[in-house]
């Protein structure tokens, strides 16, 4: 896709990955249309330049607000790039179940309704594109996020579908998988972190190709070895 002149509508665009996708867009030539929660960032966003639309799409109420804030423009693209992680380790605590919801309606629940509630628009441009941030814990879990890894492999699990019953129509469906990447999200966890930057870039390139999947950094490896043994990349992953 040729992405200039295109009009974005990417979740959790005023930190992390989010932000970087929301500024090399806007170098391509995009419009973007970013929605936050912190006001914090949605004013730093703000004062970049950036469109914001405030909602907390941990809840019916942020998908609501969001198409409210849209107000009947059409978008050329979705990224459903918003997410999160809770708490979910019996082995440190038991998890909190309020926590857990609003994982659950971040992860999974909101981006399959703003889909079904902009579809229409879709359908109706020359050429349209979904963009689902998944991960590489999507392929195979790790033993420390369970709930995280569940709503992440049942995104990538409606994603593939989705694209399967698009097939044929002008919205092309593309799976972003990151790996562990160096943002406020992944602090104390972890090392050898992929850049924000360089994450957004390789998702932007796999949106200008016209690729079904984005494996971006080390998920490429963890892709391979899937692919020759399933059982392997689990018992690997298990081990963290």
């Amino acid at each position: 896709m040729n992405l200039q002149g295109k009009t974005i509508l990417l979740t959790g665009g005023t930190d992390g990955i989010g932000l970087r996708l929301a500024r090399q867009l806007r170098d391509k030539g995009a419009v973007l249309i970013l929605t936050g929660r912190t006001p914090e960032r949605i004013a730093a966003a703000q004062a970049e330049g950036f469109e914001v639309i405030t909602a907390d799409l941990a809840g019916s109420d942020g998908v609501e607000a969001v198409i409210a804030g849209l107000s009947g423009r059409p978008i050329d693209v979705l990224v459903n790039n918003a997410g999160m992680g809770a708490n979910h380790d019996f082995r440190v605590a038991p998890p909190r179940e309020e926590d857990d919801e609003r994982t659950l309606w971040l992860n999974v629940h909101a981006p399959i309704r703003l889909i079904g509630r902009v579809m229409e628009t879709l359908r109706a441009r020359p050429e349209a594109m979904i963009v689902n941030v998944t991960s590489g814990l999507a392929i195979a879990p790790n033993t420390g996020s369970p709930l995280y890894c569940a709503t992440k492999a049942a995104l990538r699990s409606y994603t593939m579908a989705l694209r399967a019953q698009l097939k044929g129509t002008g919205i092309h469906v593309l799976e972003a998988l990151p790996p562990l990447v160096d943002t406020a999200m992944t602090a104390g966890r972890g090392s050898n972190k992929l850049s924000p930057d360089e994450c957004a870039r390789q998702i932007i390139a796999a949106m200008e190709s016209g690729k079904d999947e984005a494996n971006v950094g080390m998920v490429k490896m963890l892709r391979a070895v899937y692919s020759l043994s399933p059982a392997l990349a689990r018992a690997v992953m298990l081990r963290f």
